[in-house]
């Protein structure tokens, strides 16, 4: 390799470069204790004298020092105030140009006497120059840090451990971040490097990769730029790429520098960047996972948090925020989802239009049609941004990108996205990690995929520009069906009459068991009530009063959801549209059952829809609804404390049941009987119903139906349980508790459950069994925080805790 170039002639100034004894240009002008070369033959560490000798290091002399002070590491920072790690860089030679007030603490702390600490402080001041001259300016300089940075506190840490950390034997030096589009990835690397800056005494320097640009910054010419900037002469740096590697890290091997290498593209543009090992530290950032570098820690950014985003609004606002108020920013920060760009835009945007007022962007940005126009400032605009990621995609991720947006719920999993882009669940999966791959679409290890909010707008923008309505119009039927066939066999899975579909269509997702039916109505619900919505909209009403009647028992396992009543309402409307009134009855007895099973029961509401179903069901003849609507007067008349009117109603239904040959219903009426009686302190008659349940439900010759018989049975052994503590035969009550809840266990939790725990609980400790009472005080607080009755565990936890 050519040795160092021939000095030049002292310029007009009177200055001239030096060349260091590593053969690096120096600044112009600097006094300097490091050996020059001159023209001839003689090198770097020779003069004409002979050799010289090896000037003192500051690291062997702050160590001489210490050790003739008799103090540790700790103690000297302790009497220092400068930190046992700063101290410790300082030694192995790490940090070799210390800031002055960092070496006259030591000198104070150490006593030197004036010619030791003139010495210590000359040494300390020469690593200064000398890192100085060591480094070109203006090579991969690092970018300023934005003053009005928010948050990421725990992610600042994580680069404060990658770099500390990478002290230990085999840890790895790079960091990966990695993020969609807007989430501020670049902005945060500049932040934590200018942060880290101390730590890196031999330089910090920063790369832009152009990853996302039609084309990326080469390998080569990366490399290039960063010997040049690490001090290589031109003539010095290989043409080939596995010899500019080599040299780049062997530079790096005894160097502390940083290297940010901002907007990677891929993992073959990144590994020949990365060091071999030694003291330097890289920071990659990527929209793309970059799953192919091993040996990385990886960082993904996601949206700042509410308050953040707010505080980083109100920073770039400055003295305005306070004229625009909290209330406003605050909304605005919801509608940038979080995203650092987006709200950089839109502080940008308040600080250039004095005369805007917040809240008139906040009304403009609630409307989606128009929110990602409202995001752009000059040359800054959240739809470009997404734009260059969207460019990067192959045809079809980008055809079931912009179909995506058509979904109409939360999230959704690649069955849905099969569906959605018309190709196999194979090719959904590849589309989907491209997505992701790319930040595009945010994955879970539940394996649900979601849109930032913004990236769903994007994504609808695209698909209007580049599908016809038509095509639109289509793949919006096609996904409706699909999820209203997949709720509707899904729900069919707990009706008595259906169970397991006998064929389910086959291009549905498999639902193999009622497991699977109930998680996939839970985790989708937002899709097929979007679905619901919309075939109740267009006119679709048979399918959606199909979709309406398959709910009506999957229901009795999700009581706590809150959209029952529009799910029924709209079942109600459809069968109004079709002229089917005792399908309507249908409907509204459903619309009753939700107001008596949802906490806080309202039974005014009951009546009036129990009113309207006889109405309906007399005029068309249907005697199960008008039997059906007798008894939710009665479970109406029964919450409003009218015990006597309530047991007339519910007779009535139950006459009409048993005369039909409904004994499942005709079981639910003796419950609610019961139930009367037992409110009215007439404890034995309804010990009796409840009796009589419990021997219907376990005669295989009563007529029940199998399922429904064995969901009874632990009701009406835990009303029967009520009754016995109430006629103080407290042992008796305890064996009809306890098997209830053994029962209960082979169902999902329930409030049923966790009552029958609570009344457990009680008459045990009347029994004095206090150990076995708080255990079922735990159990029942347990089941009542799944269910989601806060109120009811809390109460139960307490009482576990102070049974005496």
């Amino acid at each position: 390799m050519p040795g160092p170039p021939t000095p030049r002639q002292p310029s007009s100034t009177g200055c001239s470069p030096l060349w260091c004894s590593e053969g690096k240009t120096a600044c112009h002008g600097r006094p300097s204790r490091l050996a020059c070369v001159s023209s001839g033959s003689r090198t770097p560490l020779q003069s004409r004298s002979g050799p010289i000798a090896d000037p003192p290091s500051l690291a062997g002399l702050l160590r001489r020092h210490r050790h003739a002070a008799r103090l540790t590491l700790e103690q000297l920072a302790e009497a220092s105030g400068v930190s046992a790690r700063t101290l410790s860089d300082m030694e192995r030679g790490r940090s070799k140009g210390p800031q002055h007030r960092t070496v006259t603490a030591l000198a104070d702390a150490l006593a030197l006497e004036e010619v030791a600490r003139k010495e210590l402080i000359e040494l300390a001041r020469d690593g200064r120059l000398r890192d100085r001259w060591a480094r070109p300016t203006g090579l991969c300089e690092l970018p300023r840090s934005v003053d009005d940075f928010t948050g990421r506190v725990a992610e600042l840490a994580w680069t404060e451990d990658l770099v500390h950390a990478g002290d230990a034997p085999g840890a790895a030096g790079v960091g990966l971040i990695t993020g969609s589009a807007g989430l501020g990835k670049t902005t945060f690397a500049v932040r934590a490097a200018h942060a880290l800056r101390p730590d890196f005494p031999d330089g910090v320097l920063f790369l832009d990769l152009f990853g996302m640009s039609p084309q990326p910054l080469a390998v080569e010419e990366a490399l290039a730029l960063l010997l040049r900037a690490l001090g290589v002469a031109d003539q010095q740096i290989p043409h080939d790429i596995p010899g500019r590697a080599s040299l780049y890290r062997s530079s790096l091997r005894d160097k502390r520098v940083l290297v940010v290498l901002d907007n990677a593209a891929s993992e073959e543009q990144i590994r020949p960047l990365l060091p071999g090992g030694g003291a330097g530290r890289v920071l990659v950032t990527s929209r793309r996972l970059l799953a192919g570098l091993e040996g990385v820690r990886r960082l993904s950014l996601g949206p700042l948090p509410l308050l953040e985003a707010t505080e980083l609004l109100t920073g770039i606002l400055g003295e305005r925020s306070a004229s625009d108020g909290e209330p406003a920013l605050t909304r605005l920060a919801q509608l940038c989802g979080g995203l650092p760009l987006a709200l950089r835009i839109i502080g940008n945007r308040l600080v250039s239009r004095p005369e805007w007022d917040a809240g008139e962007l906040v009304a403009r940005m609630t409307d989606e049609e128009r929110r990602l126009n409202q995001l752009r400032a000059g040359d800054l605009e959240v739809a470009t941004a997404f734009e260059m990621s969207y460019e990067q995609l192959a045809e079809s991720p980008r055809r079931v990108f912009r179909r995506l947006a058509l979904v109409p719920g939360r999230d959704f999993d690649a069955a849905l996205a099969a569906v959605v882009g018309e190709i196999a669940i194979e090719d959904a999966w590849d589309a989907l990690d491209e997505l992701v791959d790319l930040g595009l679409l945010q994955d879970s290890t539940s394996g649900r995929y979601r849109f930032h909010d913004l990236v769903r707008l994007f994504a609808r923008d695209r698909l209007h520009k580049e599908q016809a309505e038509a095509d639109r119009e289509a793949i919006t039927e096609t996904v409706t069906s699909w999820l209203l066939r997949m709720a509707t066999t899904a729900g069919r899975w707990f009706e008595p009459a259906y169970g397991r579909p006998d064929r389910p269509d086959a291009d549905l997702a498999d639902l193999s068991s009622p497991e699977d039916a109930d998680r996939w109505l839970r985790v989708d619900s937002d899709n097929w009530l979007g679905a619901l919505r919309y075939a109740a909209g267009s006119g679709r009403h048979s399918v959606v009063l199909d979709c309406a009647e398959s709910m009506r028992w999957f229901s009795d396992r999700w009581r706590l959801w809150p959209h029952w009543q529009e799910v029924f309402t709209l079942g109600a409307d459809a069968a109004a549209a079709l002229g089917d009134p005792a399908q309507q009855a249908a409907q509204l007895n459903y619309l009753a059952r939700v107001h008596h099973m949802v906490p806080p029961p309202d039974p005014e509401v009951m009546m009036r829809y129990a009113a309207e179903v006889l109405d309906r069901a007399t005029h068309s003849g249907a005697t199960a609804q008008i039997a059906w609507g007798h008894m939710y007067v009665g479970r109406a008349l029964l919450r409003l404390g009218r015990l006597d009117e309530a047991v007339a109603s519910v007779s009535s239904a139950a006459e009409m049941f048993k005369a039909n040959g409904d004994i499942d219903a005709y079981c639910q009426c003796l419950g609610t009987v019961g139930e009367c009686f037992r409110g009215d302190g007439r404890f034995a008659e309804a010990l009796e119903r409840y009796l009589e349940m419990c021997a219907l439900a376990g005669d295989e010759g009563s007529g029940m139906t199998p399922s429904i018989a064995a969901l009874t049975r632990p009701n009406a052994l835990a009303g029967a349980g009520l009754c016995l503590g109430l006629l103080g035969r407290r042992a008796e009550a305890i064996v009809k508790f306890t098997e209830a809840i053994s029962l209960f266990e082979q169902f999902p939790l329930s409030g049923s459950q966790a009552r029958c725990l609570e009344s457990l609980a009680a008459v045990l400790a009347d029994e004095g069994r206090t150990g076995e009472s708080r255990q079922a005080y735990a159990r029942a607080a347990e089941v009542f925080e799944a269910i989601g009755d806060a109120e009811a565990s809390s109460r139960c936890h307490d009482l576990a805790s102070a049974a005496p």
